[in-house]
């Protein structure tokens, strides 16, 4: 998601070539423009990068189908951490799914539904076969079908026959007032702010850079043979993962705290730039 400005320095880059393996992209606020569309430029870096044995891997909030859409034919060599590192894939093969206790998933509906009785707030069951919403009025249904492609309107989301990977809360103020509703929860769980709607909660220790970990010891390769880029509070652990992490001239004072280096702005293609350094040195 888009972060806030945080007044960041000019971008910087690391002294000595890096031996690139894998390049981790956060998409909205990171990879995608301010239209939301992978930059042009974007196309024959990742042909180049796939032809050179490099392994591209989007690590979104969004859904492993809109992520593979998003992508078109690119995406039978790509790996995936999507739904927030809930699911891992490589190659078109899932390789990892980290579902939620039924039980907890109830309790989290039930919260929603409570909350809403004094917000705007919609819910989101990202399952494994598809991401289900009770709502169906086109602000929220637009919203959510913008991060999931297979997206199933039902009467009741604690009738859904799916493994849950996360529940998800949009929040048409800001994911900042509703997040009290669900704070109790981050004792047993990973609840994080996805952007400045977006909350998300999912099984404890999951995460993206959990997923990049995972991804990562498959494919043998070492911390420092990857680069990872993003821009809000769901990256942190994606950034934490990578030997070479970049957070964008956009992105939270927090995530600049915690990368090592400065990308220009995502509507700069700040994350097309760096790559194009990084690869012809």
């Amino acid at each position: 998601m888009v972060g806030v400005a945080s007044g960041a320095p000019s971008p910087t880059m690391p002294d000595e070539p890096v031996d690139v393996r894998l390049v981790a992209l956060d998409m909205d606020g990171t990879l995608l423009d301010g239209d939301g569309r992978v930059p042009a430029g974007f196309w024959p870096l990742l042909d180049e990068m796939t032809s050179r044995g490099i392994v591209v891997v989007p690590a979104s909030g969004r859904q492993f189908a809109t992520l593979r859409a998003l992508f078109g034919d690119a995406a039978a060599g790509m790996g995936f951490i999507a739904e927030n590192g809930t699911l891992v894939a490589h190659r078109g093969k899932i390789l990892t799914t980290d579902s939620l206790d039924p039980a907890a998933v109830v309790e989290f509906v039930q919260a929603a539904r409570a909350a809403a009785a004094d917000r705007d707030l919609g819910v989101v069951l990202c399952g494994v076969r598809s991401a289900y919403i009770e709502r169906d009025d086109a602000p929220f249904h637009d919203e959510a079908a913008i991060y999931y492609a297979d997206l199933a309107v039902v009467d009741d989301l604690l009738d859904v026959e799916d493994a849950a990977l996360k529940v998800s809360f949009f929040d048409f103020d800001s994911s900042a007032g509703a997040a009290p509703a669900f704070a109790r929860f981050r004792d047993t769980h990973q609840v994080v702010v996805s952007g400045p709607h977006w909350i998300d909660v999912m099984n404890a220790g999951v995460h993206k850079g959990a997923g990049l970990d995972r991804l990562r010891a498959r494919l043998g390769l070492a911390r420092e043979q990857v680069v990872a880029f993003g821009d809000y509070h769901n990256d942190l652990e994606l950034l934490d993962a990578a030997g070479h992490s970049f957070a964008m001239a956009n992105g939270h004072p927090d995530v600049h705290a915690r990368a090592r280096y400065v990308a220009p702005a995502h509507t700069e293609a700040g994350v097309v730039t760096v790559l194009e350094q990084l690869l012809h040195r």
